[in-house]
């Protein structure tokens, strides 16, 4: 009897473990489940280059526009696209017999114009020889009225006629001047005839290469004016040059700077990059769009370097470009850089509300934080969640500037610190200080297994 009332109390005990047992396992069980899986990093000193990134097109640093002052029909081409040429090379010839036409009929007017003057200048002449011989006679008359030789009558006719004479070579003089202003007009009105003759034959303005051909033999263009800038012929490019026009937007503008270094990817060259620096920077905005839909972007021209593609120039054309006008490209202009900084990833820095830890803690902060962040803009201030030994702390920090991975941090923060980087989602919103977390490896942090 003794015996069985041993083993029913060793069954009893056995049971009341066994049941502690499960008890302990279900309470490890629930709160493993509470636990946040994220992942972490040290804080490291590291060189950080800060960037704005911008698409835009490849285009030459010297283009010229060639459209013609004349109108008329083309009737020689002397180059073909991609063709090198040199300053002053004939590059098209238009029709010139109408020019020739007008040039010959106004040196026809000029010689006509020339023969009047110096039928003017005879004619000067004549009445100046007159002039002086109603002259002496009129002073010869004077005398003789004044002696009483002559009648009044006689002596009125020789004033008379030396008056005439006085104003005949006025007139005369006159018209020689005015002989002489038509002269002028006809030399200015050859010399237009002889300039539109000339241009007839369009020449090189500058070294390069024929970037673009748009008229054909036999076409018809038309002369430029104060109206109409005329037809475009063709494109002289040096090709030697290359340079990359980009789009920035208002927001990153401010922060570029002439001479900022970029590395250009062009995607005509995969698994290439390029060296390039700022040339230019616009002063007006490109504003797209209309109302709330409205871009302000700021055009940027960026220098590609020679040396960044040596390696693609060809033995037989060692000067010529390895690009093409209009090709696609994406920059990276490298804006501001620090060494041997304190960094963490960017994910790992979050914006809260400036306000206690206390509060931070508190359930009911918990359930208003991110009204609170909504309407506290003014108050955000940033932070990073330490790890310590399963246990996520709020540490408020300053950061720096930062690229596209790591972010400099100026206070807050020491070297070799660890710091939780991942999940976002946990860091930015969900993740308060205090909470017990499971540190994982980034492969498990999705997983459902522990």
């Amino acid at each position: 009897m003794k015996k069985n009332n041993k083993r029913k109390k060793i069954f009893i005990w056995s049971g009341v473990i066994i049941f502690i047992i499960i008890i302990i396992l279900a309470i490890s069980k629930k709160q493993g489940s509470n636990e946040i899986k994220v992942t972490t990093e040290l804080a490291q000193k590291r060189t950080i280059i800060e960037t704005v990134t911008a698409n835009g097109r490849i285009q030459p640093e010297v283009e010229v526009k060639i459209s013609p002052y004349i109108s008329g029909e083309v009737v020689e081409l002397y180059v073909k696209e991609g063709d090198e040429i040199k300053t002053g090379d004939l590059l098209a010839k238009i029709d010139p017999e109408i020019y020739i036409s007008n040039f010959e009929r106004m040196e026809a007017s000029l010689n006509m114009q020339k023969a009047n003057l110096a039928n003017a200048k005879a004619r000067l002449a004549q009445v100046q020889a007159q002039f002086i011989n109603s002259e002496e006679s009129y002073k010869r008359n004077k005398k003789l009225w004044e002696q009483n030789v002559i009648s009044p009558a006689d002596f009125d006719a020789a004033k008379s006629s030396y008056e005439v004479a006085k104003a005949e070579v006025i007139a005369a003089k006159e018209s020689v001047k005015a002989s002489e202003y038509t002269v002028s007009s006809s030399k200015a009105s050859l010399k237009e005839a002889k300039e539109n003759l000339n241009r007839t034959t369009i020449v090189a303005p500058n070294d390069g290469s024929v970037s673009r051909l748009n008229v054909e033999k036999g076409e018809r263009v038309t002369g430029a004016s104060q109206f109409s800038a005329g037809t475009e012929i063709m494109r002289i490019a040096n090709l030697k040059g290359m340079e990359v026009n980009v789009e920035v937007n208002e927001n990153d503008i401010v922060r570029i700077s002439l001479n900022d270094t970029s590395i250009i990817e062009v995607d005509a060259y995969l698994n290439k990059k390029f060296k390039g620096i700022v040339t230019e920077i616009a002063t007006s905005a490109n504003i797209t769009g209309v109302s709330a839909d409205q871009v302000t972007n700021f055009e940027v021209k960026i220098r590609i370097l020679s040396d960044s593609y040596k390696d693609l120039l060809s033995e037989e054309f060692p000067n010529q470009s390895p690009f093409r006008p209009g090709m696609s490209a994406t920059v990276e202009i490298q804006t501001e850089s620090a060494n041997n900084i304190l960094t963490v990833p960017i994910q790992s820095v979050t914006t809260r509300a400036d306000t206690t830890e206390k509060d931070i803690k508190s359930e009911e902060r918990k359930e208003d934080n991110e009204s609170v962040e909504k309407n506290n803009d003014d108050e955000l201030q940033e932070y990073v969640f330490l790890y310590d030994d399963g246990i996520a702390k709020l540490q408020k920090v300053k950061s720096g500037i930062q690229d596209n991975t790591y972010i400099e941090i100026i206070s807050g923060l020491d070297d070799g610190q660890e710091v939780v980087t991942g999940p976002y989602r946990a860091i930015s919103k969900k993740l308060k200080d205090g909470d017990a977390v499971k540190k994982v490896d980034k492969k498990k942090l999705f997983s459902k297994e522990d």
